[in-house]
């Protein structure tokens, strides 16, 4: 919830692909340490969720745990919504439906879509300006044997290593190989998804917090989405790679909390 002077703000994380709410648990301890409501949980197929990536059709089943919980946010109550890596397109999705519950979206090194294209426009881009080499060792298969169904992904602990974890300590990135499942961009199911809207995802303050080392969503893609689709404030992360919540949690916690000063 979030309430006015000393009282509390929520915080509602939403992890990137192939993750889960597990890459919060040094960022929570330290939001809460503060005085403050965390909700983090597992994406569809994501973490302990019993859900297999195959039987996820959509980018909104993928989404659901997320607009579960925003439709338990009392009506009167608002939050400051966080998305991370893909977490990016959930957040968006839960923007467009409870636009009057959420203070401020903040897209925390994640891909951010607009209201001008339709929804898989940012990740097409990305695709388009990533050659197949980038992406090393993660696999990349089809759901089935239909033609043109989604794709699945799993990052491999090369990619993982060298792109997502590089400034992050050896046992961050054991845990993310030990923890991290198959995903999916969702590119098929968003190609042909409804815009998002102005009076929707258009009418939520946005910040977008650059991580300046992040050698998967890079720092100039990262500024083409931001002048793509322009947002109330820019900050910037020194120092971090594309996990700033596991590599850096104490400047990210900053970051969140003079975010939540300003705007919830």
């Amino acid at each position: 919830m979030v309430r006015t002077g000393d009282q509390q703000t929520h915080f509602v994380l939403v992890h990137g692909a192939c993750h889960g709410a597990w890459c919060w648990f040094k960022l929570k301890p330290l939001l809460e340490a503060a005085g403050h409501h965390v909700s983090t949980f597992d994406l569809a197929a994501s973490g302990t969720n019993t859900q297999a990536i195959q039987d996820v059709a959509t980018l909104s089943d993928y989404t659901k745990p997320l607009l579960e919980l925003m439709a338990t946010i009392p009506p009167e109550e608002k939050v400051v919504l966080v998305g991370h890596s893909l977490g990016g397109m959930n957040i968006a999705l839960a923007m467009e439906k409870f636009p009057e519950k959420v203070s401020v979206a903040v897209f925390l090194t994640a891909f951010m879509p607009d209201s001008d294209h339709n929804p898989s426009y940012v990740l097409d881009q990305y695709n388009e300006i990533t050659p197949a080499e980038a992406w090393l060792d993660t696999q990349f298969l089809p759901y089935n044997a239909a033609t043109g169904s989604e794709i699945s992904m799993c990052f491999g602990p090369q990619f993982l290593s060298s792109n997502l974890y590089q400034l992050c300590s050896v046992e961050d990135r054991e845990l993310a190989k030990t923890l991290i499942r198959p995903s999916s961009l969702f590119v098929k199911d968003l190609k042909n998804a409804e815009r998002f809207t102005k009076g929707g995802f258009g009418s939520v303050r946005q910040v977008y917090v650059v991580c300046d080392e992040d050698n998967a969503i890079r720092e100039g893609f990262q500024r083409w989405m931001i002048d793509n689709n322009p947002v109330d404030e820019v900050k910037e992360l020194k120092r971090v790679d594309h996990m700033p919540m596991l590599c850096d949690p104490k400047q990210l916690s900053v970051c969140l909390l003079d975010l939540a000063v300003q705007y919830a």
